[in-house]
């Protein structure tokens, strides 16, 4: 098991309505659990469901500006495939690892037929160009049989925990999963902590399979 990092910067990306501000809550209070410093800061495309969503995480002893540098992301957490390509060309490190939705979310210049959406495998594709470590699945229809989409947000983040016990992530599951709990309502309670674990072990079949990514 690698060592763990001190610091750590995460980039959250998706649209509006998918819960990436709520993840980004999650992720900083399990921070915080584990006696770390966190800032978060957010960006905002089009104020409507369906605009982008993007949420820069940097943990560490100590902290300060809460939006990342360029090709400083440790982990790309996209919620939508497009919008996380667009910001892992950006932020995120080559060495990084990226867990993304493959579920399509089509923007409003695509939907009024002005643009074109990219084939989802060409959007992998130029994800895996960036990055060795790319973990892409239907997060969404993993909560659609779980009986809840809205918890395809937590279904990414049970994946996660599994990645940091393998990345030197700061984090460990049972922190992210108190996280969880923390935040939702009772009355999604379950579906969260079903989401939290099929997403967990989805990556550990990944990692399974994957062994020499992580050498």
């Amino acid at each position: 098991m690698p060592e763990k990092k001190l610091f750590y910067n995460i980039m959250i990306a998706g649209v509006g309505g998918q819960g990436t501000v709520l993840l980004s809550r999650m992720i900083g209070d399990a921070a915080i659990k584990l006696g770390l410093k966190v800032r978060i800061g957010e960006t905002f495309g089009a104020a409507m469901r369906g605009g982008a969503v993007h949420s820069h995480v940097r943990v560490g002893p100590e902290v300060y500006g809460p939006l990342l540098l360029e090709d400083e992301a440790d982990a790309l957490l996209a919620l939508e495939p497009l919008e996380g390509l667009r910001r892992g060309l950006k932020y995120l490190k080559p060495d990084g690892i990226a867990i993304v939705n493959t579920r399509k979310v089509y923007p409003v210049d695509v939907n009024v037929g002005a643009a074109k959406y990219p084939d989802v495998n060409d959007v992998i594709n130029a994800l895996k160009k960036l990055t060795k470590v790319v973990l892409a699945f239907d997060a969404t229809e993993v909560a659609e049989r779980i009986g809840d989409p809205r918890v395809m947000n937590v279904v990414v983040l049970g994946a996660f925990a599994k990645f940091s016990e393998v990345t030197g992530a700061p984090f460990n599951k049972e922190v992210l999963l108190e996280a969880v709990k923390g935040r939702v309502p009772t009355r999604t309670l379950e579906a969260n902590i079903k989401a939290f674990e099929e997403g967990y072990k989805i990556a550990t079949e990944f990692i399974e399979k994957s062994k020499d990514l992580f050498k």
